[in-house]
């Protein structure tokens, strides 16, 4: 009988100290929000289970226009980290104090390609031909809050297309909302990042951005000075840079930061 009693009181001790240790990894678990640009969706949903097998700590999304997220984030939306697809609105979050210091860093770049539909014959082959009559509609971000928009727009107006164009463009939200629209047919034709295209068969490219000639695609992380997870956060932001993230990053076409 004794010994029956010892060795509850032992089964009873390790019980006790399985969930204690338990407990304490749940509670050092972060639960952590992620606004990211959408060119990142997929890259980021491939990567997410495996970050949280390795650390424990659980990766929620927010992914649209970086200048949405940025405007969120401005208006007290809660985040942790921020990954958008240029430096303008992170320079905006900056110079608001909106960050934690030392923690911004450049992951990846990016290229502009013009996409038609896969399953018609091209309207165009190269940027000018754009303002020829067949093509009647071109999908574009809006150049005031969509990071792809914006480099469409420079890139153009470098060409002296801009302005001509105006008749026929469509502004969208967000660039996966041109591939939408290319896809869908509403647009003739569409500017979207390299990595964007690669991801549909509905759509192929037509015209390819050199990275000499086009903007600098850039895509800046950091982490947002409000974070109730500090330390998760910097942990995640420095995980980006890792062997494992950038060869998933690289699968679906981005490059490293020049």
């Amino acid at each position: 009988m004794k010994h029956i009693r010892a060795l509850a009181r032992t089964l009873a001790l390790t019980l006790a100290l399985t969930l204690a240790a338990t407990a304490g990894v749940t509670a050092l678990a972060a639960d952590l929000t992620v606004f990211a640009a959408a060119s990142l969706s997929d890259a980021l949903r491939e990567l997410a289970p495996g970050y949280t097998r390795a650390t424990g700590d659980k990766l929620r999304f927010n992914l649209a226009s970086s200048g949405a997220l940025t405007r969120q984030i401005r208006e007290g939306a809660p985040a942790d980290v921020i990954i958008s697809a240029d430096e303008l609105r992170v320079d905006q979050l900056e110079n608001g104090g909106l960050l934690l210091a030392g923690t911004r860093r450049t992951v990846l770049a990016n290229t502009l390609v013009l996409i038609v539909a896969a399953d018609r014959p091209a309207p165009v082959a190269v940027m000018a031909d754009l303002a020829k009559p067949e093509v009647r509609r071109v999908a574009f971000g809006d150049p005031a809050t969509v990071p792809v928009g914006t480099y469409s727009k420079e890139y153009l107006g470098k060409l002296g297309l801009w302005d001509g164009l105006q008749s026929k463009t469509v502004f969208v939200d967000n660039v996966r909302a041109v591939l939408a629209a290319v896809e869908a047919g509403n647009a003739d034709a569409g500017i979207v990042y390299k990595t964007d295209a690669l991801i549909s068969k509905k759509v192929k490219i037509a015209v390819e951005v050199p990275l000499a000639e086009g903007p600098s695609i850039t895509y800046p992380a950091a982490v947002i000075k409000a974070t109730k997870s500090p330390e998760a956060s910097k942990k995640f932001a420095a995980w980006l840079f890792t062997p494992e993230a950038q060869a998933v990053f690289a699968k679906y076409g981005f490059l490293p930061p020049q």
